[in-house]
C-alpha cells in the first residue's frame, strides 16, 4: 500500500543507536501532520526482533542508521528484505560513499539520505520512499552519477563489503565472527579475499585505501 492509499498518517519507526539523534529527527518528522513516529530501536537486533514478527505489521517505513553496535544496519536491511520485503527502509546515515549507496540499494533500501542533508530533505525522502520511489539526498545522487565503472571495492559481494566495514571500524576477526555468527576461519578467509580484491597486503594499506576512497574507519 502506498502512502497515498493509507487511511491515516504514515507510521514510521527509527533505528539509531544515539538516543539524542533519534529524538532530534523524531521531532522533525512529527511536525508533519501525515507522519507519525510509532517506534524506536537502539540496535539492529531489537529492530529485527520487533519488525520481523507480527508486531511489525503496524510499521510502514523504517528510517535506518547503518553504524550501530552488534550487527550493522546493512545486515539488518538484508535480513528485513528477506523477511519483510513489503517494508520500506530509508537509510539515514553519516556515510556518503558511492559504494555504501550501491550496497544498500542492492540490499533493498528504498532510499539513502546523508545526515548532513537539510531537514526538509529527510522529510521529503520519507514520503518518496513510502510511495515506492527511490529517494536520494542531492549529495548522494551526485555520487551515484559519478560511480559507474568505480574502484575495486564496488565489486565486492554484499557479505565481503559488510566485513570490510567491520574491519574498518577496528573490529578483529573473532569479534566479527561472533557478531555475524560465522566461524573465525570463514571471516579470516573473507579478510584475505577482500585484501586481494582491493590490492592491499596489510591492515595499514587497507586503511590507506579506505581514506583514499572515503570508506570510513578509525581515524579515516
Amino acid at each position: 500500500m502506498t502512502v497515498s492509499q493509507m487511511p491515516g498518517p504514515l507510521r514510521v519507526a527509527l533505528a539509531d543507536d544515539h538516543a539524542v539523534v533519534r529524538a532530534g529527527y523524531r521531532r522533525l518528522l512529527e511536525l508533519e501532520a501525515d507522519i507519525a513516529v510509532v517506534a524506536e530501536y537502539g540496535d539492529a537486533e531489537s529492530a529485527y526482533s520487533a519488525l520481523a514478527g507480527n508486531g511489525g505489521d503496524d510499521i510502514d517505513l523504517l528510517v535506518l542508521d547503518l553504524s550501530m553496535p552488534g550487527r550493522s544496519g546493512l545486515e539488518l536491511l538484508r535480513r528485513l528484505a528477506q523477511r519483510r520485503p513489503e517494508l520500506s527502509v530509508l537509510v539515514f546515515t553519516m556515510h556518503d560513499s558511492a559504494a555504501m549507496l550501491d550496497q544498500c540499494l542492492r540490499a533493498g533500501a528504498a532510499g539513502f539520505v546523508t545526515k548532513s542533508s537539510a531537514p526538509e530533505v529527510l522529510v521529503t525522502a520519507v514520503r518518496q520512499a513510502a510511495r515506492g520511489e527511490i529517494a536520494l539526498s542531492p549529495d548522494v545522487a551526485a555520487l551515484a552519477a559519478r560511480a559507474e565503472g568505480g574502484p575495486p571495492h564496488t565489486r565486492l559481494s554484499s557479505r565481503e563489503f559488510d566485513i570490510l566495514q567491520q574491519l574498518l571500524a577496528g573490529r578483529g576477526v573473532e569479534e566479527i565472527a561472533q557478531t555475524l555468527r560465522l566461524s573465525t576461519k570463514t571471516v579470516a578467509n573473507y579478510q584475505t579475499r577482500i585484501r586481494q580484491a582491493l590490492g592491499v597486503g596489510s591492515a595499514v594499506e587497507l586503511l590507506n585505501y579506505a581514506r583514499e576512497h572515503g570508506l570510513g574507519g578509525p581515524g579515516v
